[in-house]
């Protein structure tokens, strides 16, 4: 499965590298939620790579039904996690695929074809960058750490909009960062770039492969009340592990607010 999941981000990684930067046809599915046709043009890539090996599995993707979208095996497309930035000529952006075997998630890819950067998770089997194993962060103090974050693409309408808990961690931490692309935040805390991330009103394909990442590295995933992390939930909290009580902490003064 790891080198078929490994050949379906490739291929979607060289369409977004060709269309990157050129003239892109850009819809709306919301206020400020844009599609791109190179957003549809990679997952149909990804889909038909997978299709060829596993036509019975299920999908669930980002643009598009494929049929059956639950069983046993089940592929998590997000081939472009990142389209504000890609349409801007922002290079920050990547092709998130994920695998889960009776609901569990065992196999998680991030790839980020700019920088050619693959980043890979193996349920039990560790988790890596270009073959190097990564760990999270030893960061121990909220005060020293460097978190990342994003807001939901109804901030503008929905007071549920992350601003309060981005105020307080601003407060609480050394810095935060909006890179914007969820699946490449989890990657980075996964590789200790980050200290920890959180965020809302995710979808199962924005989440799915980097937590994966982030757990295998050695971090921890949770809600924001710490429960285990729920694909379909509201909420995403991943770190090294050892900040995370001082930010599920954070997380509670929004609540209270």
């Amino acid at each position: 499965m790891k080198t078929l999941a490994l050949q379906a981000v490739a291929a979607a990684g060289r369409i977004l590298r060709r269309k990157f930067g050129g003239q892109l046809e850009v819809a709306h599915k919301g206020e400020v939620d844009l599609v791109t046709d190179a957003d549809r043009a990679a997952e149909a890539a990804i889909v038909r790579v997978l299709r060829s090996a596993h036509p019975d599995h299920a999908i669930l993707a980002e643009e598009s039904a494929y049929g059956r979208q639950s069983g046993e095996w089940r592929w998590i497309i997000d081939p472009l996690d990142g389209t504000t930035n890609f349409a801007h000529g922002f290079p920050w952006f990547a092709v998130s695929l994920a695998l889960e075997q009776a609901g569990e998630v065992v196999l998680g890819v991030v790839y980020n074809p700019i920088f050619e950067e693959l980043y890979l998770a193996e349920k039990g089997q560790g988790a890596t960058l270009n073959g190097r194993p990564l760990r999270v962060s030893t960061t121990a103090i909220l005060d020293q750490a460097l978190l990342a974050t994003g807001f939901p693409y109804d901030r503008k309408q929905s007071p549920v909009n992350n601003y309060d808990h981005f105020i307080n961690f601003q407060q609480a931490a050394q810095a935060c960062r909006r890179p914007g692309a969820a699946s490449l935040d989890l990657a980075c805390t996964a590789a200790g770039r980050f200290d920890g991330y959180w965020e809302m009103k995710l979808k199962p394909w924005d989440m799915a492969a980097g937590q994966l990442l982030v757990t295998e590295a050695g971090g921890r995933v949770s809600d924001f009340l710490g429960a285990p992390l729920d694909l379909f939930g509201a909420e995403c909290l991943a770190s090294n592990g050892r900040l995370h009580p001082a930010m599920l902490r954070v997380l509670q003064q929004g609540r209270r607010s």
